[in-house]
């Protein structure tokens, strides 16, 4: 079974139409839950009228992987029989399936438990990413690594399984190599093809195709750090400083990358912007700005289309003034000046 056959996003849809199955053919459940079945819950469930939902069962192995509880109740009442959708997958996915289903209904695991999970899984499922795991268990990313590199001790691997099903290198230099290889395997390939295989931009596999043709090595080489003495290097000139926009004052000319990287880590922290839709969000926005590179991106853009791009990015730098403005001026409404709304033609 491929990758993407046995991701975590394809498991649920691997599920067979409802039947009914003998209660005594079922073995119980390989289950993430440490301290077993809760008797208060299957006693609550017993006393319900209302139908529950069918049970999910490891048809290989006749375990069940969703709904202990619900066959237990289903035997307090004396049922011969209960319905049952069947997975049909190995072993392995069948224990993702478990943890999948109980960290989003019924009784939720600990967090514990779900670390548990997580190590397991990291264990069975080696080439997933941090963020795919963390999807299954909902631990974070941070978390999984840790325990992954707790069991390796090293990343050990070149590319990893992402939440959507692709592969992708741990590093740029990883996939730069990669496509380099491919180039030369099948010099007639396209960017996309390659990018899609090597887990590249396309743009990125442009730059390793013409960085081949002048004979240099695919990876470009960092920038040897400055030393004393007549040989020291020359020190790049710093970035323009961007004017403060007058609603805010001298104090929000542009930061530099170190003071930016240590603003969004800590917003990144802030329950009050973690734990809320909108302000995970607003962090997933200021995160596509953070990583990205954007010298590297101005490079690729073609020249048939850099006015249009050039005038987008400029009319998105006036949303972002705008938005932030706004929140500023939600913070403190006396402190700031009304904002007139741009209307959205002028965004272009």
């Amino acid at each position: 079974m491929s990758p993407d056959e046995c991701h975590v996003r394809a498991l649920g849809s691997e599920l067979s139409a409802v039947e009914s199955v003998p209660i005594g053919r079922l073995l119980p459940a390989d289950s993430p839950r440490q301290w077993g079945e809760d008797d208060e819950h299957v006693r609550l469930l017993a006393q319900s009228d209302a139908p529950l939902p069918p049970i999910i069962v490891h048809r290989p192995s006749m375990r069940v992987i969703d709904g202990m509880h619900r066959l237990l109740a289903a035997r307090r009442h004396g049922a011969r029989e209960i319905r049952v959708r069947f997975f049909d997958g190995p072993p392995e996915d069948a224990f993702v399936l478990a943890v999948k289903a109980n960290v989003r209904h019924g009784l939720p695991l600990s967090a514990a438990e779900r670390t548990a999970a997580a190590t397991r899984i990291i264990r069975s499922h080696p080439d997933w990413s941090d963020r795919a795991i963390a999807s299954v268990t909902s631990l974070s990313a941070k978390t999984v690594g840790a325990q992954r590199l707790r069991i390796f001790g090293s990343p050990g691997r070149s590319a990893r399984v992402g939440k959507d099903g692709r592969v992708r290198p741990l590093t740029a230099a990883e996939g730069r190599r990669i496509a380099a290889r491919l180039i030369a395997e099948e010099p007639s390939a396209s960017l996309r093809s390659i990018a899609k295989r090597a887990g590249i931009a396309p743009g990125t596999v442009r730059d390793v195709r013409v960085r081949l043709e002048r004979g240099e090595d695919p990876v470009p080489s960092r920038p040897a750090a400055a030393t004393a003495g007549p040989t020291a290097a020359v020190p790049r000139p710093p970035h323009p400083v961007a004017p403060p926009h007058p609603a805010f004052g001298p104090d929000t000319a542009r930061m530099s990358a170190e003071t930016r990287e240590a603003m969004f880590r800590s917003l990144c922290r802030d329950p009050s912007l973690r734990m809320t839709e909108t302000g995970r969000l607003l962090l997933r926005m200021m995160e596509i700005h953070m990583a990205a590179d954007h010298r590297h991106i101005a490079a690729a853009v073609p020249a048939h289309c850099a006015d249009s791009i050039s005038a987008m990015a400029t009319a998105c730098a006036e949303v972002w003034q705008e938005l932030a403005v706004l929140i500023k001026a939600s913070a403190h409404p006396s402190a700031l000046p009304t904002v007139p709304r741009r209307s959205t033609a002028s965004a272009v």
